[in-house]
């Protein structure tokens, strides 16, 4: 991979692959050229090249050309629509979340899912994520939809914002503010092609409220009042699929009481006639990351697949939603997977266990492991928790040498990012296997048309 250096550069090598129009269209000349390198060189010089102008024609470049491979972002409203209408059953759809080389590990989760035929997969990244991984929504949908063009996949894309998440502490401060910000990474995700949005205004829950009504109340209030900003900045023809949260994971079980009350409140506040949320995030027992052990390794936790499975059904039931979500699931033994299908999950969040597999890797280079370890002893130290080990900090704060270590991680060779991304490759196929989405291509094609 290289950057363009300049104008003449960028349309000596792009001019015999592409014919653009005065619409400023564009028709493929030479796809099999595009695919082999151009597209590896575009991606690259939008991400680290030092021409603001070549960065955004290579974005542009990438986005139309994914049009005219038959790629499109789009969201996956309709897929959960006929899930609540009981169009299909007992499949779990996957969302994974890439925090590093998300170029190379989105080619593999397009890879695997052309492999298996698979139809609802979601690409995702979380607000905290965007900011210590430094990639902002148009990076990480440019970078989805080139990879989906290198892999020669055809179809929708569906990219998600995760936990666009209220901070509570910023909310009891400043309200506006913080909501303020929410917003405008709402528009800015929505303008990159996030045609799916998960609020978490669960941060605002207050346990200390005499009733269950009055504890949600905030978050519901919040979440529709953020609905209702989405559906005003839908394109035309989309309707941006929106969740909501009514369990902060990490903290105590979700209870059908609840998601009653949660919902309650949520329609009240939702201005008639808006869509409303297609899917409810809950807690069942998991911690993003896992549980971190003193020696580095992850404990084994217990999952209430009986709460996911009573929270799902009347998610589906009451409130003519796909079902439950569950967060914070990578981690978890291989045998759990098969059980989100069979006990109606809509979505599962998957994240850190992609990290894990990346880093592990035995052809990541130590000395750059080292580096990266290093850099979060002297820049996040201040994040160790007192009963910490060194084993437990590292392990927790490594997704933060993503975004100081974006280009060399880019920069591995060939042999590297082939082991590491064929590792991948085979996790994704094993989900997907297990969440049950394989042969789904035909049931989505039907679905969105």
């Amino acid at each position: 991979m290289r950057t363009y250096q300049n104008n003449q550069d960028f349309r000596d090598c792009i001019t015999p692959l592409i014919e653009k129009y005065p619409d400023n269209t564009v028709k493929i000349k030479d796809l099999d050229t595009l695919r082999s390198e151009g597209i590896d060189n575009l991606i690259y010089t939008y991400v680290f090249g030092d021409n603001a102008n070549l960065k955004k024609q290579s974005a542009w470049l990438i986005r139309d050309l994914a049009r005219c491979t038959g790629v499109t972002s789009a969201s996956i409203q309709k897929i959960y629509d006929a899930s609540a209408q009981g169009v299909y059953a007992n499949k779990t759809v996957p969302a994974i979340n890439i925090r590093g080389l998300t170029y190379e590990v989105a080619r593999a989760v397009f890879r695997a899912a052309i492999k298996n035929q698979v139809g609802p997969f979601i690409f995702e990244i979380a607000r905290s994520e965007i900011k210590y991984t430094e990639q902002q929504p148009e990076e990480y949908a440019t970078c989805v939809l080139a990879a989906a063009i290198k892999e020669g996949y055809q179809g929708p894309v569906f990219i998600q914002g995760d936990h666009f998440q209220v901070s509570s502490k910023k909310y009891a401060t400043d309200p506006q503010g913080e909501i303020g910000g929410l917003k405008k990474l709402i528009k800015d995700a929505i303008e990159a092609g996030f045609y799916n949005i998960d609020i978490d205004a669960s941060t605002l829950v207050d346990l200390s409220k005499p009733t269950v009504e009055e504890q949600q109340k905030e978050n519901a209030r919040i979440t529709a009042e953020l609905t209702a900003y989405i559906r005003g900045l839908e394109p035309k023809g989309i309707t941006v699929s929106v969740g909501g949260e009514i369990g902060e994971v990490g903290k105590q079980n979700s209870n059908p009481e609840e998601l009653r009350a949660f919902m309650k409140q949520y329609n009240s506040f939702l201005k008639q006639g808006l869509k409303g949320i297609s899917k409810i995030s809950v807690q069942t027992g998991t911690k993003h990351g896992g549980v971190v052990l003193p020696d580095g390794s992850i404990a084994q936790v217990s999952l209430d697949f009986d709460t996911l499975k009573v929270l799902s059904d009347i998610a589906r039931k009451e409130f003519k939603m796909a079902g439950a979500v569950q967060h914070g699931a990578s981690t978890l033994p291989d045998n759990a997977f098969d059980k989100f299908p069979a006990v109606g999950t809509a979505e599962v969040h998957l994240a850190t266990g992609f990290q894990n597999i990346i880093y592990e890797n035995q052809q990541f280079p130590k000395e750059l492991l080292k580096a990266i370890d290093e850099h979060l002893i002297k820049n996040h130290s201040d994040e160790r928790k007192a009963k910490d080990t060194e084993e437990q900090f590292i392990y927790k704060t490594r997704k933060k040498g993503f975004g100081p270590f974006k280009k060399q991680m880019w920069d591995l060779s060939p042999d590297k990012l082939g082991s590491i991304t064929k590792a991948l490759e085979d996790k994704f196929v094993f989900l997907f296997q297990k969440l049950n989405v394989g042969n789904t291509n035909e049931l989505v094609d039907r679905i969105m048309r």
